[in-house]
């Protein structure tokens, strides 16, 4: 395989190395336990390069994932990609890159600066002027002349310049070319000349990288197992899988960071799976709305009406829906939030992941309201939260929040494949015409099975008593409006009733203990990596085993309710500054309030595992605050 690339391409122009001896030794290399990060400009094209990069290396069998932070204008502001390899499947951020490749001038300086001693830096020959370390390993690259030859189009050469990178980085960390080349192809698969020009672009990167730049041992990718029948993708993308599993058949939205891709993917999944056979005509309704509180009423008309109704947003869009979640709470009306949750108040950081919403959710509205909430820890519940919301709000009637955030939303994660729902769609206590004539009457919202649910008919139902009212003001078990203290009370019981009924049929926590536990910790959503992880450090490296309760829902379930007491102490780790789940089950379980110790991180970068463990080092008197 000749990898030669034009015979006027630059030779080495760039800073001459101290030494062309190799970088550490093969002996001594960090196999498949490595942390890449690229800087670029918003809006450069970078994005496909780095999707390329990672690809490789799962083609390769080796467990990766990616992190993508970005700005929240357009284009123009530094972003950053980070790619995590590691042969244990560890998925969290790491705070620190082993490989830095800097692009982008306005970062640079701070870039470097961060850099670990002892790392990699690939630095583009136009950003010299910001290298004044002398404790990293520097590569500089004249990328910028390096593509002249491979791309004559000046136009598109700010974008083609990201994946020579691409080819520098594969050849030092001794990638596999061929893999590289199909991962190229697989991006570019719909654009055949694309895809000639972004290979051309990487190979050339590579040659110039063997030609000039010293072998280093210090990181090394090599091929592994571990990826086979895995796949990679992002939460947003798998909770809109599992909306559509689940049988929705009308989605309402409006775009918001980081939400938008969710129903972004949904129209594409529902226009290609979700079409009448015989006529060709959709069996859905996706619609756009003007705005967050129109995207709503949308989803509870169609509730109302039978339809199972969903809608997608983030913090500033549940402020918009609070007024008719409250509706459909009180209106018993099946609904399904999504809410990818990013940095709040106010407009905040949209670009940045976030914990924040917990609290609001879970209460949202004016008076006495309560909602479940779905909590998935991976993108394979994203998927199976998505199918399961839609059961359970018809099940309970009652709106349902789906809680993920930006870092599950939108950043890639290897899974194993999903499987398709072999049980029936739940749609909970629905009264046929066959059940009227049998039962004769029903009363809207009355309780007859003891689990605070009514029954409930759908509009067209051919039967002269299966129509009936939906009161949002006071009212009795017929709908009918009504002030009396004791109708208002007695609904507000039944509803605090339901609730409690759902504890008993969310989703179970997941408990992960070591034998001989003297640590117990509590964690839910994106913070589950981070806190394996971490216990795996704390375990390892510190002798100290502990036990592990991941939520998966609230309100709390009894197995949650009886960690607390098997525990005098529990770490509860969340991604906010005012410690809201801790504040739900102090608030619900007040005798057990001061067991609950919080360990908190709001920064708006993905949690880590070393912060978790600093943070229990703290409170464990090994280190001082």
């Amino acid at each position: 395989m000749s990898l030669q690339t034009d015979a006027d391409s630059p030779t080495a122009t760039a800073t001459p190395l101290p030494s062309t001896a190799p970088i550490g030794n093969e002996a001594d290399a960090i196999v498949n336990d490595v942390v890449i990060q690229v800087a670029t400009s918003n809006g450069t094209g970078s994005q496909s390069a780095n999707l390329v990069l990672m690809r490789t290396i799962f083609e390769m069998g080796v467990p990766v994932s990616g992190k993508n932070m970005f700005p929240s204008n357009i284009q123009g502001l530094p972003t950053w990609f980070t790619i995590r390899v590691n042969k244990d499947g560890w998925s969290a951020r790491r705070r620190d890159a082993d490989v830095f490749v800097a692009m982008n001038p306005e970062s640079a300086a701070e870039d470097i600066a961060g850099m670990r001693p002892g790392s990699i830096l690939i630095l583009n020959e136009e950003l010299q002027k910001f290298q004044n370390r002398d404790d990293i390993h520097v590569f500089v690259v004249p990328f910028n002349k390096l593509v002249i030859p491979v791309c004559p189009d000046g136009r598109l050469r700010r974008l083609v310049v990201n994946m020579m990178y691409v080819g520098v980085v594969a050849y030092l960390l001794h990638l596999d070319v061929e893999e590289l080349k199909g991962a190229i192809a697989r991006q570019f698969s719909k654009k055949p000349k694309a895809a000639e020009l972004n290979s051309n672009a990487a190979l050339a990167g590579y040659q110039w990288a063997a030609e000039n730049l010293p072998k280093q041992y210090k990181f090394v990718v090599k091929r592994m197992d571990k990826t086979k029948g895995k796949v990679i993708i992002d939460g947003n993308s798998a909770a809109a899988l599992g909306l559509m599993y689940g049988g929705i058949t009308v989605f309402a939205w409006y775009p918001i960071t980081p939400s938008s891709s969710l129903g972004e993917a949904l129209i594409d999944y529902m226009a290609r799976y979700r079409h009448d056979p015989e006529t060709g005509k959709a069996t859905y309704a996706i619609v756009q709305a003007e705005d967050e509180l129109a995207a709503m009423a949308m989803v509870v008309g169609a509730g109302w009406d039978g339809a199972r109704a969903a809608t997608s947003t983030s913090g500033p869009g549940i402020s918009l829906m609070a007024e008719l979640t409250g509706l459909a709470y009180f209106t018993e009306i099946p609904a399904v939030i999504v809410d990818v949750q990013r940095v709040g108040p106010s407009t905040g950081l949209p670009t940045r992941t976030n914990q924040g919403d917990m609290l609001k959710a879970y209460l949202l509205s004016h008076g006495d309201c309560k909602h479940p909430l779905l909590i998935p820890g991976n993108v394979k519940e994203c998927y199976e939260f998505g199918i399961e919301a839609l059961n359970l709000a018809e099940r309970l009637q009652t709106p349902i929040f789906l809680m993920t955030d930006l870092d599950m939303g939108m950043n890639l994660w290897m899974t194993d494949p999903f499987e398709a729902p072999t049980k029936p769609l739940d749609r909970g206590k629905v009264l046929t015409a066959e059940d009227l004539n049998r039962l004769g009457e029903f009363a809207r919202y009355r309780d007859v099975d003891g689990d605070g649910i009514g029954y409930r008919t759908l509009p067209g139902t051919k039967h002269p008593n299966a129509a009936f009212f939906t009161q949002g003001a006071g009212h009795d078990d017929r709908a009918k409006r009504s002030e009396k203290p004791e109708d208002w009370q007695g609904n507000l019981d039944r509803l605090t009733h339901k609730f409690n009924h759902a504890r008993t049929i969310m989703p179970k926590p997941v408990l992960n203990a070591d034998e001989g536990a003297t640590l117990a910790i509590i964690g839910f959503g994106t913070s589950d990596p981070a806190i394996e992880e971490a216990r795996h450090i704390l375990r390892t490296q510190h002798g100290v085993k502990s036990s592990y309760l991941r939520l998966r829902s609230l309100p709390a379930s009894a197995e949650v309710i009886q960690y607390l007491k098997d525990n005098d102490k529990v770490y509860l780790v969340e991604q906010n500054r005012d410690a809201q789940v801790a504040s739900i089950l102090r608030m619900e379980n007040p005798e057990l309030g001061n067991r609950i110790v919080s360990v908190l991180h709001y920064c708006g970068l993905p949690l880590d595992a070393q912060s978790i463990v600093e943070q229990l080092e703290v409170h464990l008197g090994k280190r001082k605050s």
